[in-house]
């Protein structure tokens, strides 16, 4: 039976600097229909890149993380002690995940880096080293991120920026958990960052219309946030290069909690690289309980065997990610 409604996909991108939303949306679904072209979906792009078969939204939030006239550390928002302890929290895990790879395992820095951004750094002796003065642990989160984006084979984008533009990308996640930074609303009201973020996605969503919705790293924490009251049908819901299951700084911090499945998905896939640092080794199928429908996440690992994987487009490349996407939207479009 038809219907007469045309699917919607929606886009949600993760860290880093405000884009140029038109070209994003269409990086992205080159991207994808390169990934359905491997699973052998050739005669649906046309479909696809033309918004034929389903109009495609993408849900820009990075602007928000920009603070007028503010240099340094305010720029990133480190001048809060909790953000900078968040995101030296990410931080540790993006490194402790390098270590735990053959090309990063012997890294001398990284291991000095490793040390740096515990919460209690310790002397070269092994004792506690305390960190005194106001502002020292936003020094210190500020000193760990820029020496980590200029570690040899970390993700390109990070070293072609300055420092405070990479401590600005990486302190995002901490400043998105903080739930703070509030902002007055067109509609008059006050809304703190993660919740005018949040209303980004949801901008992009008719909840008349059945949605395929496509998140990217810090995008997996939002989207999964803003589907959690969200009334539409949600036909297919992917992850890509997600940190939901970072148990230090993300997973304990989720809402609501403890973290579901949201009540209108249908179908949860999530994609993890084993080369990418982000993607924690615990995994969001043994964490996250089902919705009342039984749906829980789907986990596909991939294998790149590269240094560093994280960017969308090299995940959206995949036929793999690319066929569930595909197949959700050939069954949605034959309905509408």
């Amino acid at each position: 039976m038809r219907t007469g409604i045309k699917p919607q996909v929606v886009l949600v991108h993760g860290i880093g600097g405000p884009r140029e939303v038109e070209a994003e949306r269409r990086e992205w679904k080159t991207a994808l229909a390169e990934g359905a072209r491997a699973a052998g979906h050739a005669d649906a792009i046309s479909g696809l890149t033309m918004d034929w078969s389903a109009d495609t939204g993408f849900a820009h939030y990075a602007d928000l993380f920009a603070r007028k006239g503010a240099q340094g550390a305010d720029a990133a928002g480190l001048d809060d002690e909790e953000v900078a302890e968040l995101t030296l929290a990410v931080v540790s895990e993006v490194i402790e995940a390098l270590l735990a790879s053959p090309q990063y395992a012997s890294d001398a820095q990284l291991k000095r880096l490793l040390v740096q951004a515990q919460p209690t750094p310790v002397n070269p002796a092994g004792l506690p080293k305390v960190d005194e003065g106001i502002g020292a642990l936003a020094r210190r989160a500020s000193a760990v991120c820029t020496k980590l984006a200029r570690v040899p084979g970390v993700q390109p984008g990070l070293q072609r920026i300055s420092a405070a533009q990479s401590l600005g990308i990486l302190s995002q996640p901490g400043r998105y958990l903080r739930r703070k930074e509030f902002a007055p609303l067109p509609d008059g009201r006050s809304a703190s960052l993660d919740e005018r973020i949040r209303a980004r996605v949801l901008e992009q969503l008719d909840v008349r219309r059945p949605a395929i919705v496509i998140a990217h790293s810090l995008g997996s924490v939002v989207a999964l946030e803003a589907l959690a009251g969200y009334e539409g049908r949600v036909a297919l819901f992917v992850t890509v290069g997600s940190p939901i299951a970072m148990n230090a700084l993300i997973w304990q911090r989720l809402r609501p909690n403890p973290p579901a499945v949201p009540r209108t998905v249908e179908r949860w896939v999530d994609f993890w690289d084993s080369d990418d640092p982000v993607v924690p080794l615990r995994r969001l199928t043994e964490l996250m309980a089902p919705n009342a429908a039984g749906v829980r996440p789907e986990p596909v690992p991939l294998a790149s065997r590269r240094l560093w994987t994280h960017p969308a487009t090299d995940y959206l490349r995949r036929g793999e990610v690319a066929a569930p996407v595909m197949e959700t939207l050939a069954r949605l479009s034959a309905a509408s």
